[in-house]
């Protein structure tokens, strides 16, 4: 697959004082002095996502951190060409603190092996940072609950910094929730089919598809194109 490099900027409408610090992918960042100046790209890409990673984890723009085990941030290549976007972390992503290492991600996991892709190569992250969800009648279990729009949008200045620094050519929104997140508009997918691109402004050409938790191969076919 040839992906094809888009310079757009990140789109600040307010939200988390800590990320709008780290606004760099250039080597001359102001958080970037001495030695790390002479650091190229992508390494710069790496320093900077690791100082996104920390300010992300004191995060308290929405109430979901009271319940949450703790912050789960993006993780992957950090000049990837291609990036997954999910919906929220899972009871297994929130206990680990890495996204898609619970059923959806395993399943994902298939899909892309299924597509001839290597995850390490991508960068995957959430448009929600911290696990929302309710305790199962009469049970410990917590089940997953979809996030309100308020929440999504206190997290919107952190997976579109960090669209900014992986600079990608294509962005794989999994699930309507995802999609709407980064469009920033309403997405229905029906049955098994992705849409093939939908432009929007500050993010690259993307591509919403089922969540993987629903179907394995639709995710393998749309990230295969």
């Amino acid at each position: 697959m040839k992906a094809r490099r888009v310079d757009y900027k990140p789109g600040w409408a307010g939200g988390v004082e800590a990320a709008r610090g780290v606004d760099a992918r250039h080597p001359d960042c102001s958080l970037f002095t001495g030695e790390e100046k002479r650091h190229d790209i992508a390494d710069v890409a790496d320093a900077a996502l690791a100082k996104l990673r920390q300010a992300a984890a004191a995060c308290t723009a929405c109430d979901l951190y009271k319940r949450a085990t703790q912050t789960v941030f993006g993780e992957g290549n950090a000049r990837a060409a291609i990036v997954l976007l999910g919906e929220q972390p899972g009871h297994e992503e929130d206990l680990a603190g890495r996204p898609f290492v619970g059923p959806a991600g395993r399943l994902l996991d298939e899909a892309l092996s299924q597509a001839g892709l290597d995850r390490r190569q991508l960068y995957v992250t959430n448009a929600v940072k911290h696990f929302k969800w309710k305790p199962a009648e009469g049970g410990k279990r917590r089940i997953h609950e979809r996030p309100r729009q308020g929440e999504v949008e206190a997290c919107r200045p952190w997976f579109q910094q960090e669209l900014w620094l992986v600079q990608p050519g294509v962005l794989v929104c999994l699930g309507a929730t995802a999609a709407r997140a980064a469009l920033g508009r309403a997405v229905t997918i029906e049955g098994h089919a992705a849409a093939s691109s939908y432009p929007a402004p500050e993010i690259p050409p993307s591509s919403p598809c089922i969540h993987p938790r629903s179907c394995a191969p639709a995710v393998a076919r749309t990230v295969r194109r």
